[in-house]
């Protein structure tokens, strides 16, 4: 596969570099709505769509920058584009599923502060990818990062079943459990080679 095709790019972000078990960004709603798999894929679309919005955006408002060469002013940009998506999810979601949105929780905004969706934002950026490069990039990661947190709540629903000793709390439990999908994951290492 050439460094530069959409599926190395969508397979690179997806599989080899997942954002949450090969990078460890976006721990946050990994772990905190990784319980039920009711809530688990929602969050993963939710983030997809904010992923998706924010990699649009960022690539146009990078090319702004650029053309008035402020560049300095990308971050402050990104973090602004990515709170707004966030806005219309949350919206959007509180409009057709009040009670996705209300099992979400806190979570919903702190979409804002996940910092998968600006690493994303950034990568894409100094990685000099084109619009369909970014495009292909941000859906790879939000499917990514949709994959890892659905993984993770089967894994917990399944945990819940278990017999556990008193000394194993859920969220030590949780923390192992993430270690090993991200061990895991680092055996897509050599995909990328």
């Amino acid at each position: 596969m050439q460094p530069e095709s959409l599926s190395f790019i969508f397979l690179q972000a997806f599989l080899i570099n997942n954002f949450v078990l090969a990078q460890f960004l976006g721990l946050c709603p990994f772990i905190g709505v990784s319980s039920k798999l009711d809530t688990a894929v929602p969050m993963g679309l939710a983030v997809t769509v904010v992923m998706l919005v924010a990699s649009v955006c960022a690539y146009a408002i990078n090319s702004v920058l650029v053309h008035f060469d402020i560049e300095y002013l990308r971050l402050i940009a990104y973090i602004a584009v990515i709170a707004s998506a966030v806005q219309l999810v949350e919206m959007t979601i509180k409009k057709f599923s009040p009670t996705l949105f209300r099992t979400l929780g806190i979570y919903l905004p702190l979409i804002t502060t996940n910092c998968a969706i600006l690493g994303m934002a950034l990568f894409q950026t100094f990685n000099d990818y084109n619009f369909v490069q970014s495009l292909a990039f941000s859906i790879g990661a939000g499917l990514g990062f949709m994959l890892a947190i659905t993984l993770m709540s089967g894994l917990r629903e399944k945990l819940d079943l278990a017999t556990l000793p008193g000394v194993a709390t859920t969220a030590a439990v949780a923390f192992m459990l993430a270690g090993m999908l991200s061990l895991v994951f680092m055996g897509f290492a050599g995909l990328g080679a």
